[in-house]
C-alpha cells in the first residue's frame, strides 16, 4: 500500500468501475490521485469471489459493443483494456435466448441488425415490417447521444426528447403480436424493466450495444485489475478498508473528506462514485439549497435481486454459450412486483465453463427480482470479508428456502437438475448493500422514470465548485453506460472538446 498523502488533486470516493475510469484518465493527464474503497476488494459490481475452488462473478456477465466502429470500441481501447481483458464471443445468431413457461420456442437474439430480424423471423413470419421498425427505432434513439458515437461529429445534441419515450409504448407501436412484445423486451432484466415508467433510450442503448456485439468475460475482475495495475503505474493511490464517513465541506466547495480511521485528506477537486443520496448523506447540508437536497435524499431506487451461483458437478451440464431470460410469469414488464408468497416471476440465467475445450459448463448463475422488503428484519446486521458477522439463523433458513424454490424452477427449464448441483451459494439484497454500497441493494442505482425524466436525472456537475458525480446513477448502468458517465465527469475537469477529441482518436 502507498503513503497516504495529506492532500492530492483528485479525491476519488468508491472505487467502482466510474471512480476507476475518471481515476485513470485524470492520472493520465499527470494529476495526483487517490481512490478511497471502504471494502476489501476494487471494482464495485466488477466483484469476483471465490467458493469451492471455482471463481464466481458477481454483477458483470457479458458486455456489448466492442468491435470496431461500435460504442464501446473506443473507451476499451483508450483504457488499454482491449488487448488485456479475455472475451469470448456469444453465440451470433442468438446472445440471449428468452423463452417462456409452457411455451418449448427458445427465441433468439441475434447479433448484427440484419441478423436479428433474420432469428425472430423464423418464429414471427409476418412480422418483418415491425421487426425492422424496431430496429430503426433503437438506432434513431442511439444517433441523438453525442458519447455514444464517438466517429461523429455533433454541434448539439437532442438527448432530451429521447428522455420522455416509453419503453413499453414504443416496442407495442412497432407490432401488435403481443408475444413478439414480449420477446422484444425479454431481456429487460438487464434494467429492471417496469412497464409503467422505464424509458426507452435505457432499452435502446443496451439493446444496440449487445446487437452490435456480445462477448461473455473471462472474469468481471480483469477489468478492474487491469485500471488498477495502469493507475498504479501512473502515480495513482487506491486505497481499501478505507470508508469516507465524512465529507467537510462549506456551502461553495469541499475542503477534505474524513476516513473511519481518523484520517482527513485534503483535494482540490473531489469525485463521488457513491450513491448521489449516500454523498449527499455525508456533505454538511447547511447553506446549500433546500430543494436540491430534499431531491437527492429522496431519490427512488431500481429493485434488488435474490442470486443462486452453483458449481456443477464436472460433465453433466451442457454449455450453452448465451444467456437465458426465463419468464414463468408471461407479463415480462412486472416481474418485480409480487405477493410474498409468489415472489419467483422471472430468472436470468447465464452459465460459464472453465475452457473453450470443453462442452460442459462449471458455473450456473441465476438471478430473480427479490425487494429489499423481503430482508429488512435483518437490515441492522453487515457482513462482509473486512466486516465479517453471522447472520441469524432464521435470515439463514430463509435463504435456503429461496434457494430450493429457485432451483426447482431450474428444474422444470432444464430437466434433472438438481442433480448437477455440487454446491450452492446465495446473495440478497443486503449482500448486494453490504459489497457494492448499493441502497437497499438497489441493482442497477436509481430508477429512471419517463413519465418525469427531470426528476431522476443526475447531473455530474454539483452546486459545490469541486465536487463532482460519477457511476451508473449519471447517465446509464452497466460497463457502457458507466464508462460514458466517467468521460462526462471529466469533461467538468478536463473540458468536453479536449476529452472528446482525445476519445476520437482511439474510435
Amino acid at each position: 500500500m502507498p503513503q497516504l498523502k495529506e492532500e492530492y488533486d483528485i479525491v476519488i470516493i468508491g472505487s467502482g468501475l466510474g471512480g476507476l475510469l475518471c481515476g485513470y484518465v485524470l492520472a493520465e493527464e499527470g494529476k495526483s490521485v487517490c481512490i478511497l474503497e471502504k471494502n476489501a476488494q476494487i471494482g464495485g459490481n466488477l466483484q469476483t469471489f471465490k467458493r469451492d475452488k471455482v471463481k464466481f462473478d458477481s454483477g458483470v456477465h457479458y458486455i456489448g459493443g466492442l468491435d470496431k466502429g461500435q460504442a464501446l470500441y473506443p473507451f476499451f481501447r483508450y483504457f488499454n483494456l482491449m488487448d488485456n481483458v479475455e472475451k469470448d464471443l456469444l453465440d451470433k445468431d442468438a446472445y440471449d435466448v428468452i423463452s417462456f413457461e409452457n411455451d418449448k420456442a427458445h427465441y433468439p437474439h441475434g447479433q448484427g441488425y440484419e441478423n436479428f430480424v433474420q432469428q425472430l423471423l423464423r418464429h414471427f413470419p409476418h412480422e418483418e415490417k415491425g421487426l425492422r421498425k424496431y430496429c430503426g427505432e433503437i438506432q434513431r434513439i442511439c444517433e441523438k447521444f453525442e458519447w455514444y458515437n464517438l466517429d461523429r461529429d455533433y454541434t448539439e445534441t437532442d438527448e432530451m426528447s429521447a428522455f420522455s419515450l416509453s419503453a413499453k409504448q414504443v416496442i407495442a407501436s412497432c407490432t401488435s403480436d403481443q408475444k413478439l412484445q414480449k420477446v422484444l423486451a425479454g431481456s429487460n432484466l438487464l434494467y429492471a424493466g417496469d412497464g409503467e415508467s422505464s424509458p426507452f433510450y435505457i432499452h435502446a442503448l443496451i439493446l444496440d450495444s449487445y446487437i452490435g456485439s456480445a462477448y461473455k468475460l473471462k472474469h468481471s475482475d480483469q477489468i478492474s485489475k487491469q485500471l488498477r495495475k495502469d493507475i498504479k503505474k501512473m502515480g495513482g493511490h487506491i486505497f481499501i478498508d478505507a470508508e469516507v464517513i465524512k465529507i467537510n465541506n462549506t456551502p461553495k466547495f469541499v475542503e477534505y473528506v474524513e476516513l473511519a480511521g481518523g484520517e482527513t485528506i485534503r483535494g482540490k477537486q473531489f469525485i463521488s462514485n457513491i450513491h448521489p443520496t449516500q454523498t449527499f448523506r455525508l456533505l454538511n447540508t447547511e447553506g446549500l439549497r433546500k430543494v436540491n437536497v430534499n431531491r437527492m435524499m429522496q431519490l427512488e431506487n431500481t429493485t434488488s435481486a435474490f442470486i443462486l451461483y452453483i458449481k456443477l458437478k464436472p460433465n453433466t451440464f451442457k454449455f450453452s454459450n448465451c444467456n437465458r431470460y426465463h419468464f414463468i410469469d408471461e407479463d415480462v414488464w412486472n416481474a418485480h412486483s409480487y405477493d410474498p408468497d409468489n415472489w419467483l416471476k422471472a430468472l436470468a440465467i447465464f452459465n460459464s465453463r472453465p475452457n473453450t475445450q470443453t462442452f460442459y459448463a462449471h458455473t450456473l448463475t441465476a438471478m430473480a427480482y427479490m425487494k429489499y422488503e423481503d430482508v429488512k428484519r435483518w437490515e441492522d446486521s453487515f457482513n462482509t470479508t473486512l466486516s465479517e458477522s453471522e447472520r441469524s439463523d432464521d435470515y439463514v433458513k430463509f435463504k435456503k428456502e429461496r434457494a430450493e424454490e429457485m432451483i426447482a424452477a431450474l428444474a422444470k427449464i432444464y430437466p434433472d437438475f438438481d442433480s448437477c448441483i455440487e454446491s450452492y451459494y446465495t446473495a440478497t439484497p443486503l449482500t448486494q448493500r453490504d459489497y457494492t454500497g448499493a441502497i437497499e441493494g438497489g441493482l442497477y442505482g436509481i430508477k429512471k422514470d419517463f413519465n418525469a425524466p427531470v426528476k431522476s436525472f443526475i447531473s455530474a456537475n454539483t452546486k459545490l465548485d469541486n465536487l463532482f458525480l460519477t457511476g451508473q446513477n449519471v447517465i446509464l448502468h452497466g460497463v457502457l453506460g458507466v464508462t460514458i458517465s466517467a468521460m462526462v465527469t471529466c469533461q467538468f475537469i478536463l473540458g468536453k472538446k479536449y476529452m472528446l477529441d482525445k476519445l476520437k482518436a482511439f474510435a
